[in-house]
């Protein structure tokens, strides 16, 4: 019995982990895409001072092509991240059916433990043992 509550708590224990990860990913992605965004104001706006949008033109700035570089590797870096994310679901939903499992173990676990306990009560004893005439009159 203790055993399988300390195992329930380590597999709920697992289960919020794995919630954590998730949410942490999401909130990674989320920041990337955000920082994405901005950087693509700030080249169009980098654009618009100079007067070119070609970046293969000479004179195209070079803060705008760095930003342009920066915003594609974040872009990437949330591309690995949704896979990452896919991941950690499918982790997840595996900690989450093996918490399932023990705590029907668990259940399973207490309601024969009531049963055997029925059983075990003298009271119950007793109305076992009467012949079955007896226990039509009582």
């Amino acid at each position: 019995m203790k055993s399988r509550d300390t195992l329930i708590r380590l597999k709920r224990f697992q289960v919020d982990e794995k919630r954590r990860r998730v949410a942490q990913i999401e909130m990674m992605i989320a920041e990337f895409d955000r920082m994405a965004a901005e950087l693509d104001r700030e080249i169009a706006s980098e654009e618009q001072k100079a007067g070119i949008s070609d970046p293969a033109h000479f004179a195209y700035p070079t803060y705008a092509r760095a930003a342009a570089q920066r915003r594609d590797n974040l872009r990437q870096s949330a591309q690995n991240l949704h896979t990452q994310l896919d991941d950690a679901k499918a982790e997840l939903g595996e900690a989450f059916e093996e918490l399932k499992k023990a705590e029907s173990l668990e259940d399973r676990e207490r309601s024969s433990d009531r049963v055997v306990e029925a059983v075990r009560d003298p009271a119950m004893i007793g109305l076992a043992s009467q012949p079955r005439a007896m226990r039509a009159t009582a």
